[in-house]
Protein backbone atom coordinates (compact mmCIF):
# COMPACT_ATOMS: atom_id res chain seq x y z
CA UNK A 1 0.00 0.00 0.00
CA UNK A 2 1.36 3.40 -0.97
CA UNK A 3 0.51 6.75 0.62
CA UNK A 4 0.73 10.07 -1.23
CA UNK A 5 0.00 13.68 -0.40
CA UNK A 6 -0.07 15.95 -3.44
CA UNK A 7 -0.84 19.61 -2.94
CA UNK A 8 -0.31 23.31 -3.23
CA UNK A 9 -0.19 25.82 -0.38
CA UNK A 10 0.79 29.34 0.68
CA UNK A 11 4.46 28.33 0.76
CA UNK A 12 4.49 27.23 -2.87
CA UNK A 13 1.98 29.51 -4.62
CA UNK A 14 0.39 32.97 -4.35
CA UNK A 15 -3.35 33.33 -3.82
CA UNK A 16 -3.85 33.96 -7.56
CA UNK A 17 -2.79 30.35 -8.16
CA UNK A 18 -4.31 28.79 -5.06
CA UNK A 19 -7.79 30.07 -5.85
CA UNK A 20 -7.72 28.26 -9.21
CA UNK A 21 -7.09 24.95 -7.45
CA UNK A 22 -9.55 25.34 -4.56
CA UNK A 23 -12.59 23.05 -4.40
CA UNK A 24 -16.15 24.18 -3.79
CA UNK A 25 -17.30 22.46 -0.55
CA UNK A 26 -20.69 21.70 -2.11
CA UNK A 27 -19.09 19.51 -4.77
CA UNK A 28 -16.37 17.91 -2.67
CA UNK A 29 -18.01 14.48 -2.40
CA UNK A 30 -18.52 14.42 -6.16
CA UNK A 31 -14.86 15.29 -6.65
CA UNK A 32 -13.79 12.50 -4.29
CA UNK A 33 -15.78 9.90 -6.22
CA UNK A 34 -14.29 11.19 -9.47
CA UNK A 35 -10.75 11.05 -8.06
CA UNK A 36 -11.22 7.45 -6.93
CA UNK A 37 -12.55 6.43 -10.35
CA UNK A 38 -9.61 8.14 -12.02
CA UNK A 39 -7.15 6.21 -9.84
CA UNK A 40 -8.94 2.96 -10.58
CA UNK A 41 -8.68 3.73 -14.29
CA UNK A 42 -4.96 4.41 -13.89
CA UNK A 43 -4.36 0.70 -13.19
CA UNK A 44 -4.23 1.03 -9.41
CA UNK A 45 -4.67 -2.41 -7.87
CA UNK A 46 -7.47 -2.64 -5.33
CA UNK A 47 -9.83 0.18 -4.35
CA UNK A 48 -7.99 3.48 -3.73
CA UNK A 49 -8.69 5.75 -0.76
CA UNK A 50 -8.86 9.55 -0.98
CA UNK A 51 -9.39 12.72 1.03
CA UNK A 52 -9.34 16.33 -0.18
CA UNK A 53 -8.37 19.17 2.14
CA UNK A 54 -9.19 22.55 0.58
CA UNK A 55 -8.81 25.79 2.57
CA UNK A 56 -7.79 29.37 1.84
CA UNK A 57 -4.13 28.43 2.27
CA UNK A 58 -3.94 24.95 0.78
CA UNK A 59 -5.47 22.31 -1.46
CA UNK A 60 -4.16 18.82 -0.73
CA UNK A 61 -5.08 15.38 -1.99
CA UNK A 62 -4.37 12.52 0.41
CA UNK A 63 -4.39 9.12 -1.33
CA UNK A 64 -3.71 5.51 -0.45
CA UNK A 65 -3.59 2.83 -3.14
CA UNK A 66 -2.16 -0.56 -3.98
CA UNK A 67 0.25 0.22 -6.79
CA UNK A 68 1.59 -2.76 -8.68
CA UNK A 69 3.98 -0.59 -10.67
CA UNK A 70 6.33 2.26 -9.75
CA UNK A 71 5.40 4.67 -6.96
CA UNK A 72 5.43 7.47 -9.52
CA UNK A 73 2.23 6.05 -11.04
CA UNK A 74 0.13 7.27 -8.11
CA UNK A 75 1.72 10.72 -8.34
CA UNK A 76 1.13 10.96 -12.07
CA UNK A 77 -2.48 9.83 -11.84
CA UNK A 78 -3.27 12.23 -8.98
CA UNK A 79 -1.54 15.20 -10.60
CA UNK A 80 -3.24 14.59 -13.95
CA UNK A 81 -6.63 14.42 -12.25
CA UNK A 82 -6.08 17.69 -10.35
CA UNK A 83 -4.98 19.58 -13.45
CA UNK A 84 -7.85 18.19 -15.54
CA UNK A 85 -10.52 18.74 -12.88
CA UNK A 86 -9.51 22.34 -12.21
CA UNK A 87 -9.04 23.01 -15.95
CA UNK A 88 -5.38 24.01 -15.60
CA UNK A 89 -2.47 23.38 -17.92
CA UNK A 90 -0.11 20.90 -16.20
CA UNK A 91 2.81 23.18 -17.01
CA UNK A 92 1.24 26.06 -15.09
CA UNK A 93 0.45 23.91 -12.07
CA UNK A 94 3.57 21.77 -11.79
CA UNK A 95 5.98 24.46 -10.44
CA UNK A 96 3.74 24.96 -7.41
CA UNK A 97 2.99 21.32 -6.58
CA UNK A 98 4.59 19.21 -3.87
CA UNK A 99 4.32 15.43 -3.88
CA UNK A 100 5.05 13.56 -0.65
CA UNK A 101 5.13 9.74 -0.56
CA UNK A 102 4.93 7.32 2.37
CA UNK A 103 6.54 8.65 5.58
CA UNK A 104 6.80 12.16 4.10
CA UNK A 105 3.02 12.14 3.59
CA UNK A 106 2.49 11.02 7.19
CA UNK A 107 4.87 13.66 8.54
CA UNK A 108 3.16 16.36 6.49
CA UNK A 109 -0.31 15.40 7.76
CA UNK A 110 0.93 15.55 11.35
CA UNK A 111 2.58 18.97 10.80
CA UNK A 112 -0.49 20.42 9.13
CA UNK A 113 -2.82 19.29 11.94
CA UNK A 114 -0.46 20.72 14.57
CA UNK A 115 -0.38 24.11 12.84
CA UNK A 116 3.32 23.86 11.99
CA UNK A 117 2.68 24.31 8.27
CA UNK A 118 0.16 27.14 8.68
CA UNK A 119 0.54 30.80 7.87
CA UNK A 120 -0.15 31.38 11.56
CA UNK A 121 2.14 28.91 13.35
CA UNK A 122 0.17 26.98 15.95
CA UNK A 123 -3.29 28.11 14.79
CA UNK A 124 -6.12 25.71 15.57
CA UNK A 125 -8.56 26.33 12.72
CA UNK A 126 -6.75 23.97 10.35
CA UNK A 127 -7.38 21.01 12.67
CA UNK A 128 -11.13 21.58 12.43
CA UNK A 129 -10.87 21.95 8.66
CA UNK A 130 -8.97 18.69 8.42
CA UNK A 131 -11.59 16.91 10.51
CA UNK A 132 -14.30 18.28 8.20
CA UNK A 133 -12.36 16.97 5.18
CA UNK A 134 -12.09 13.50 6.75
CA UNK A 135 -15.78 13.52 7.64
CA UNK A 136 -16.66 14.39 4.04
CA UNK A 137 -14.44 11.60 2.71
CA UNK A 138 -16.01 9.15 5.13
CA UNK A 139 -19.54 10.20 4.12
CA UNK A 140 -18.52 9.78 0.46
CA UNK A 141 -17.33 6.24 1.19
CA UNK A 142 -13.76 6.83 0.02
CA UNK A 143 -12.02 6.80 3.40
CA UNK A 144 -10.54 3.32 3.79
CA UNK A 145 -8.48 1.54 6.45
CA UNK A 146 -5.18 3.29 5.75
CA UNK A 147 -6.34 6.90 5.49
CA UNK A 148 -8.72 6.44 8.41
CA UNK A 149 -5.86 5.18 10.55
CA UNK A 150 -3.61 7.99 9.29
CA UNK A 151 -6.05 10.74 10.22
CA UNK A 152 -7.04 9.24 13.57
CA UNK A 153 -3.34 9.13 14.43
CA UNK A 154 -2.98 12.67 13.03
CA UNK A 155 -5.66 14.02 15.36
CA UNK A 156 -4.10 12.21 18.32
CA UNK A 157 -0.68 13.72 17.54
CA UNK A 158 -2.20 17.21 17.23
CA UNK A 159 -3.84 16.81 20.64
CA UNK A 160 -0.56 15.60 22.15
CA UNK A 161 1.46 18.47 20.67
CA UNK A 162 -1.00 21.14 21.76
CA UNK A 163 -1.23 19.63 25.22
CA UNK A 164 2.50 19.25 25.84
CA UNK A 165 3.97 22.32 24.09
CA UNK A 166 3.22 26.04 23.83
CA UNK A 167 2.88 25.88 20.07
CA UNK A 168 -0.08 28.28 20.09
CA UNK A 169 1.63 30.92 22.21
CA UNK A 170 2.80 34.29 20.84
CA UNK A 171 0.88 33.88 17.58
CA UNK A 172 -1.16 36.54 15.81
CA UNK A 173 -4.36 35.23 14.27
CA UNK A 174 -5.72 36.22 10.88
CA UNK A 175 -8.54 38.02 12.69
CA UNK A 176 -6.13 40.04 14.85
CA UNK A 177 -3.98 40.84 11.82
CA UNK A 178 -7.08 42.16 10.02
CA UNK A 179 -7.67 44.60 12.85
CA UNK A 180 -4.04 45.74 12.85
CA UNK A 181 -4.06 46.35 9.10
CA UNK A 182 -7.21 48.43 9.43
CA UNK A 183 -5.62 50.48 12.20
CA UNK A 184 -2.76 51.35 9.84
CA UNK A 185 -5.23 53.27 7.68
CA UNK A 186 -7.71 54.55 10.25
CA UNK A 187 -6.38 56.00 13.46
CA UNK A 188 -9.18 54.41 15.43
CA UNK A 189 -11.75 51.80 14.48
CA UNK A 190 -14.27 53.29 16.89
CA UNK A 191 -14.99 56.00 14.28
CA UNK A 192 -15.56 53.53 11.43
CA UNK A 193 -18.40 51.39 10.13
CA UNK A 194 -17.46 47.75 9.51
CA UNK A 195 -19.11 45.29 7.12
CA UNK A 196 -18.57 41.54 7.28
CA UNK A 197 -19.48 39.49 4.23
CA UNK A 198 -20.23 35.85 5.02
CA UNK A 199 -21.11 34.19 8.32
CA UNK A 200 -18.62 31.33 8.65
CA UNK A 201 -15.99 30.61 11.27
CA UNK A 202 -13.40 33.07 9.94
CA UNK A 203 -15.90 35.94 9.77
CA UNK A 204 -17.12 35.11 13.26
CA UNK A 205 -13.56 35.33 14.59
CA UNK A 206 -12.91 38.60 12.76
CA UNK A 207 -16.19 40.12 13.90
CA UNK A 208 -15.36 39.31 17.51
CA UNK A 209 -12.00 41.10 17.23
CA UNK A 210 -13.41 44.17 15.50
CA UNK A 211 -16.42 44.52 17.82
CA UNK A 212 -14.01 44.58 20.76
CA UNK A 213 -12.77 47.91 19.31
CA UNK A 214 -16.37 49.24 19.48
CA UNK A 215 -16.76 50.52 15.92
CA UNK A 216 -19.42 53.10 15.02
CA UNK A 217 -21.48 50.48 13.20
CA UNK A 218 -21.38 46.79 12.29
CA UNK A 219 -23.29 44.85 9.66
CA UNK A 220 -23.34 41.29 8.33
CA UNK A 221 -24.10 40.62 4.66
CA UNK A 222 -24.91 37.00 3.91
CA UNK A 223 -26.80 34.94 1.35
CA UNK A 224 -29.26 33.79 4.01
CA UNK A 225 -30.59 36.56 6.23
CA UNK A 226 -31.30 34.11 9.09
CA UNK A 227 -27.66 33.02 9.46
CA UNK A 228 -26.49 36.61 9.11
CA UNK A 229 -28.87 37.77 11.83
CA UNK A 230 -27.79 34.91 14.08
CA UNK A 231 -24.19 36.09 13.85
CA UNK A 232 -25.22 39.74 14.27
CA UNK A 233 -27.07 38.88 17.48
CA UNK A 234 -24.13 36.88 18.82
CA UNK A 235 -21.57 39.68 18.38
CA UNK A 236 -23.74 42.61 19.51
CA UNK A 237 -22.47 44.13 22.74
CA UNK A 238 -23.19 47.26 24.75
CA UNK A 239 -22.88 50.35 22.53
CA UNK A 240 -22.35 48.17 19.43
CA UNK A 241 -25.42 46.69 17.80
CA UNK A 242 -24.94 44.69 14.62
CA UNK A 243 -27.46 44.46 11.80
CA UNK A 244 -27.74 42.02 8.91
CA UNK A 245 -28.90 42.22 5.31
CA UNK A 246 -28.96 40.04 2.23
CA UNK A 247 -25.94 39.83 -0.02
CA UNK A 248 -28.10 41.01 -2.91
CA UNK A 249 -28.34 44.44 -1.23
CA UNK A 250 -24.56 44.89 -1.29
CA UNK A 251 -24.34 47.17 -4.39
CA UNK A 252 -26.69 49.72 -2.84
CA UNK A 253 -25.10 49.65 0.62
CA UNK A 254 -21.38 49.18 0.10
CA UNK A 255 -20.70 52.94 0.27
CA UNK A 256 -21.90 53.03 3.89
CA UNK A 257 -18.89 51.13 5.21
CA UNK A 258 -15.26 52.08 5.82
CA UNK A 259 -13.92 48.57 6.49
CA UNK A 260 -15.12 45.51 4.60
CA UNK A 261 -13.98 42.00 5.60
CA UNK A 262 -15.08 39.12 3.39
CA UNK A 263 -14.77 35.35 3.56
CA UNK A 264 -17.29 33.35 1.57
CA UNK A 265 -17.20 30.07 -0.33
CA UNK A 266 -18.11 31.72 -3.63
CA UNK A 267 -16.25 30.37 -6.65
CA UNK A 268 -16.36 33.82 -8.30
CA UNK A 269 -15.71 37.36 -6.98
CA UNK A 270 -18.79 38.89 -5.39
CA UNK A 271 -17.42 42.46 -5.33
CA UNK A 272 -16.36 43.85 -8.67
CA UNK A 273 -14.45 46.93 -9.76
CA UNK A 274 -17.58 48.74 -10.95
CA UNK A 275 -19.37 48.24 -7.64
CA UNK A 276 -16.46 49.71 -5.69
CA UNK A 277 -16.05 52.65 -8.09
CA UNK A 278 -19.71 53.50 -7.60
CA UNK A 279 -19.35 53.25 -3.82
CA UNK A 280 -16.31 55.55 -3.84
CA UNK A 281 -18.21 58.23 -5.75
CA UNK A 282 -21.00 58.15 -3.17
CA UNK A 283 -18.39 58.38 -0.42
CA UNK A 284 -16.67 61.27 -2.19
CA UNK A 285 -13.52 59.12 -2.27
CA UNK A 286 -13.25 58.67 1.48
CA UNK A 287 -10.77 55.74 1.96
CA UNK A 288 -11.98 52.16 2.27
CA UNK A 289 -10.13 49.17 3.72
CA UNK A 290 -11.03 45.84 2.12
CA UNK A 291 -9.76 42.58 3.58
CA UNK A 292 -10.27 39.50 1.41
CA UNK A 293 -9.88 36.31 3.43
CA UNK A 294 -11.46 34.07 0.80
CA UNK A 295 -9.85 31.63 -1.63
CA UNK A 296 -11.02 31.91 -4.37
CA UNK A 297 -10.99 35.66 -3.80
CA UNK A 298 -14.20 37.61 -3.10
CA UNK A 299 -12.80 40.89 -4.50
CA UNK A 300 -11.71 41.41 -8.09
CA UNK A 301 -7.92 42.02 -8.04
CA UNK A 302 -8.32 45.17 -10.18
CA UNK A 303 -9.88 46.92 -7.19
CA UNK A 304 -6.40 47.32 -5.69
CA UNK A 305 -5.56 49.85 -8.42
CA UNK A 306 -8.07 52.38 -7.09
CA UNK A 307 -6.38 55.23 -5.21
CA UNK A 308 -8.77 55.33 -2.27
CA UNK A 309 -8.99 51.57 -1.64
CA UNK A 310 -6.60 49.55 0.51
CA UNK A 311 -7.16 45.93 -0.51
CA UNK A 312 -5.46 43.14 1.43
CA UNK A 313 -5.49 39.39 0.71
CA UNK A 314 -4.62 36.42 2.92
CA UNK A 315 -1.05 36.62 1.59
CA UNK A 316 -0.74 40.23 2.76
CA UNK A 317 -1.89 39.23 6.23
CA UNK A 318 0.65 36.42 6.18
CA UNK A 319 3.53 38.88 6.17
CA UNK A 320 2.24 40.49 9.36
CA UNK A 321 1.60 37.33 11.32
CA UNK A 322 5.16 36.04 11.07
CA UNK A 323 6.07 38.06 14.16
CA UNK A 324 6.91 36.12 17.28
CA UNK A 325 8.64 33.38 15.30
CA UNK A 326 11.65 33.31 17.60
CA UNK A 327 9.42 33.06 20.66
CA UNK A 328 7.66 30.05 19.16
CA UNK A 329 10.81 28.28 18.00
CA UNK A 330 11.34 26.25 21.17
CA UNK A 331 7.76 24.98 21.02
CA UNK A 332 8.15 24.19 17.32
CA UNK A 333 11.26 22.13 18.03
CA UNK A 334 9.41 20.18 20.72
CA UNK A 335 6.52 19.57 18.35
CA UNK A 336 8.79 18.39 15.54
CA UNK A 337 10.44 15.87 17.89
CA UNK A 338 7.06 14.44 18.91
CA UNK A 339 5.95 14.26 15.30
CA UNK A 340 9.12 12.47 14.18
CA UNK A 341 8.64 9.79 16.80
CA UNK A 342 4.97 9.30 15.90
CA UNK A 343 5.80 9.06 12.19
CA UNK A 344 8.04 6.10 13.01
CA UNK A 345 5.21 4.47 14.93
CA UNK A 346 2.77 4.88 12.09
CA UNK A 347 5.17 3.53 9.49
CA UNK A 348 5.77 0.52 11.75
CA UNK A 349 2.01 -0.05 11.72
CA UNK A 350 2.06 0.25 7.92
CA UNK A 351 4.80 -2.37 7.67
CA UNK A 352 2.88 -4.62 10.02
CA UNK A 353 -0.14 -4.54 7.73
CA UNK A 354 1.92 -6.43 5.12
CA UNK A 355 1.97 -9.52 7.36
CA UNK A 356 -1.79 -9.61 7.92
CA UNK A 357 -2.52 -12.05 5.04
CA UNK A 358 0.29 -14.37 6.21
CA UNK A 359 -0.96 -14.28 9.80
CA UNK A 360 -4.48 -15.10 8.62
CA UNK A 361 -3.18 -18.06 6.60
CA UNK A 362 -1.22 -19.41 9.57
CA UNK A 363 -4.23 -19.02 11.85
CA UNK A 364 -6.48 -20.84 9.37
CA UNK A 365 -3.94 -23.65 9.02
CA UNK A 366 -3.64 -23.93 12.80
CA UNK A 367 -7.42 -24.05 13.16
CA UNK A 368 -7.59 -26.81 10.54
CA UNK A 369 -5.02 -28.94 12.40
CA UNK A 370 -6.74 -28.32 15.72
CA UNK A 371 -10.06 -29.45 14.29
CA UNK A 372 -8.52 -32.63 12.84
CA UNK A 373 -7.07 -33.67 16.19
CA UNK A 374 -10.24 -32.70 18.06
CA UNK A 375 -12.41 -34.78 15.71
CA UNK A 376 -10.08 -37.77 16.14
CA UNK A 377 -10.19 -37.41 19.92
CA UNK A 378 -14.00 -37.15 19.99
CA UNK A 379 -14.34 -40.35 17.96
CA UNK A 380 -12.08 -42.23 20.42
CA UNK A 381 -14.04 -40.93 23.38
CA UNK A 382 -17.30 -42.05 21.78
CA UNK A 383 -15.76 -45.54 21.36
CA UNK A 384 -15.11 -45.60 25.09
CA UNK A 385 -11.33 -45.18 25.05
CA UNK A 386 -9.62 -43.98 28.23
CA UNK A 387 -9.95 -40.15 28.39
CA UNK A 388 -6.42 -39.76 29.74
CA UNK A 389 -4.98 -41.69 26.79
CA UNK A 390 -7.13 -39.70 24.37
CA UNK A 391 -5.93 -36.37 25.80
CA UNK A 392 -2.30 -37.49 25.67
CA UNK A 393 -2.71 -38.64 22.07
CA UNK A 394 -4.39 -35.35 21.09
CA UNK A 395 -1.62 -33.31 22.72
CA UNK A 396 1.04 -35.43 21.03
CA UNK A 397 -0.70 -35.10 17.67
CA UNK A 398 -0.95 -31.29 17.98
CA UNK A 399 2.71 -31.07 18.99
CA UNK A 400 3.88 -33.19 16.05
CA UNK A 401 1.83 -31.20 13.56
CA UNK A 402 2.99 -27.91 15.12
CA UNK A 403 6.67 -28.86 14.79
CA UNK A 404 6.53 -30.77 11.52
CA UNK A 405 6.89 -27.85 9.11
CA UNK A 406 9.80 -26.22 10.90
CA UNK A 407 11.73 -29.44 11.52
CA UNK A 408 11.19 -30.59 7.93
CA UNK A 409 12.48 -27.26 6.60
CA UNK A 410 15.54 -27.44 8.87
CA UNK A 411 16.38 -31.04 7.89
CA UNK A 412 16.09 -30.34 4.15
CA UNK A 413 17.93 -27.02 4.05
CA UNK A 414 21.61 -26.21 3.69
CA UNK A 415 24.00 -23.29 3.40
CA UNK A 416 22.68 -19.78 4.01
CA UNK A 417 19.08 -20.98 4.25
CA UNK A 418 19.99 -23.42 7.03
CA UNK A 419 21.98 -20.77 8.91
CA UNK A 420 19.00 -18.39 8.69
CA UNK A 421 16.62 -21.05 10.05
CA UNK A 422 18.99 -21.87 12.92
CA UNK A 423 18.89 -18.18 13.96
CA UNK A 424 15.16 -17.76 13.42
CA UNK A 425 13.63 -20.93 14.88
CA UNK A 426 14.72 -20.33 18.49
CA UNK A 427 12.88 -16.98 18.33
CA UNK A 428 9.74 -18.61 16.94
CA UNK A 429 9.67 -21.29 19.63
CA UNK A 430 11.01 -19.23 22.53
CA UNK A 431 9.15 -19.77 25.80
CA UNK A 432 7.24 -16.69 26.99
CA UNK A 433 6.69 -17.99 30.51
CA UNK A 434 8.68 -19.68 33.22
CA UNK A 435 7.69 -23.00 34.83
CA UNK A 436 7.12 -21.29 38.16
CA UNK A 437 4.50 -19.01 36.53
CA UNK A 438 2.08 -21.97 36.23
Amino acid sequence: MKLLTLGINHHTAPVAIREKVAFDPEFLQEALHDLRQHLVGANQAGLPEATILSTCNRTELYCAANDADAASLLHEATFDWLAKTQKLAPSSLEPHIYSLPQSDAVRHAFRVACGLDSMVIGETQILGQMKDAVRTANDAGVLGTYLNQLFQKTFAVAKEVRGSTEIGAHSISMAAASVRLSERIFETISDQRVLFIGAGEMITLCATHFVARKPKGVAIANRTIERGQELADSISIQDVEAESFKLSELPSRLHEFDIIVSSTASSLPIIGLGMVESALKQRRHKPMVMIDLAVPRDFEPEISRLDDVYLYTVDDLGVMIQTGASLRQAAVSQAEAIIEDRVGNFMHWMQGRKTVPLIQDIQQQGEHLRQLELDRAMKRLMRGDDPQEVLNAMAQGLTNKFLHGSLHALQHSNGAERDALIKLLPKLFASHSKPEDH
